[in-house]
């Protein structure tokens, strides 16, 4: 029997597609390489607080600790705060760890493609599916796009820098414009980092992404609940 309890992530972006608002995924990330410390001393609770007042398709969750200053605690008090789907956010290369992610109640998990070999992504996608929790397997570039082309998962992400240089690359949702055409099977694709405002929000959502996941940004906005009602506020269709 699946372990996992939580609402879907792929439904919730599309019931909000529904609802005429552009699905954005919020983040919670401690820390960025790039831009330093992101909680600034603020409580993680209060800040997914504001964000669920927001009508948020999900909260992500990053726990990899080293880079980004992430844990699974953090995961375990985030999904015990809200109703909203939580996706799992690190560098995931075992299916021990997806069991870990389903136990903690997670919706849906982050594979990378870029850092893991087709047989270490369909183990991790099968792995998934036994434990009732949903894939979202990540590309940056066309050959990573053709490398998933064929595996059964539940959510596309186009991740517009590289993770492989942990995200210190200065991009925007160009990659989004680029890979979008390419997704074939028709499952929900999210666009992913670079997000810095509206206008990047319309270029995804006319290149063919269905929702957006949107971190440091929100993080350093000065009002966060203002910031995610901007994004959202582009509406759908874009």
């Amino acid at each position: 029997m699946p372990i996992n309890k939580r609402p879907s992530l792929a439904a919730s972006i599309r019931e909000r597609q529904k609802q005429g608002h552009f699905p954005v995924i919020s983040e919670l990330k401690p820390r960025s390489p790039k831009e330093g410390d992101l909680f600034r001393g603020r409580d993680p609770l209060t800040l997914v607080s504001e964000m669920g007042t927001c009508p948020v398709a999900g909260i992500s969750v990053v726990t990899e600790p080293l880079h980004f200053g992430g844990s699974m605690d953090l995961l375990r008090d985030v999904i015990s705060h809200v109703s909203l789907p939580v996706l799992h956010k690190d560098f995931v290369t075992d299916p021990e760890q997806v069991k870990e992610s389903a136990k903690a109640g997670a919706s849906a998990i982050l594979i990378i493609t870029s850092m893991l070999d087709d047989a270490q992504i369909e183990l991790l996608v099968a792995a998934s599916r036994r434990h009732g929790i949903e894939s979202l397997v990540e590309v940056h570039t066309a050959s990573e796009m053709e490398r998933v082309a064929d595996l059964d998962y539940d959510l596309l992400g186009i991740n517009n820098r590289d993770i492989t240089v942990l995200e210190v690359d200065d991009m925007d949702v160009s990659w989004t414009e680029t890979l979008a055409p390419l997704k074939g099977v028709d499952r929900p694709l999210i666009s992913e980092s670079s997000i810095s405002g509206p206008e990047d929000i319309v270029r995804a959502g006319r290149a063919g992404a269905d929702a957006a996941l949107v971190g440091t940004a929100v993080l350093r906005a000065p009002d966060i609940s203002q910031f995610l009602n901007q994004l959202i506020g582009v509406g759908w269709p874009v």
